[in-house]
């Protein structure tokens, strides 16, 4: 199967089609036991630093500027490392990132998607 990314939101439930699911969110989100949350790994460091999510503070205003910095953010050596990490983890399925944020158009996984299909790209992966 090709690779390709998708994102969730955490309560929605798993599917036989999400593939590898990564969680991309440092904090655990609410309302979710450990028993019933699903995913195959936890990769808070691909997740916004902890000063950008909170001046983002989920504000569709400040979309363009999160976008902007977060994806400088992901052009790191160690998130781009980790980025390889998952796709190799994947073994060609389709990676899930699973992210708590209630507003699925203006969150970090939306961004990270962008980021990981560039990679794919460059390195010609799936």
């Amino acid at each position: 199967m090709k690779s390709s990314i998708q994102i969730k939101r955490a309560y929605e439930a798993p599917s036989d089609t999400d593939g590898l699911r990564v969680f991309v969110d440092r904090l655990w989100p609410r309302g979710l036991s450990k028993d019933t949350f699903h995913y195959d790994l936890w990769c808070k460091d691909l997740a916004p630093s902890s000063a950008l999510r909170t001046w983002f503070g989920h504000k569709p205003e400040r979309w363009d500027g999160f976008r902007r910095d977060y994806a400088v953010e992901l052009k790191d050596e160690q998130a781009q490392a980790r980025i390889g990490e998952v796709f190799a983890a994947a073994q060609g399925r389709r990676v899930t990132l699973v992210f708590g944020a209630k507003d699925t158009e203006h969150n970090q996984a939306v961004v990270l998607a962008d980021v990981m299909n560039d990679y794919a790209k460059r390195h010609r992966i799936g």
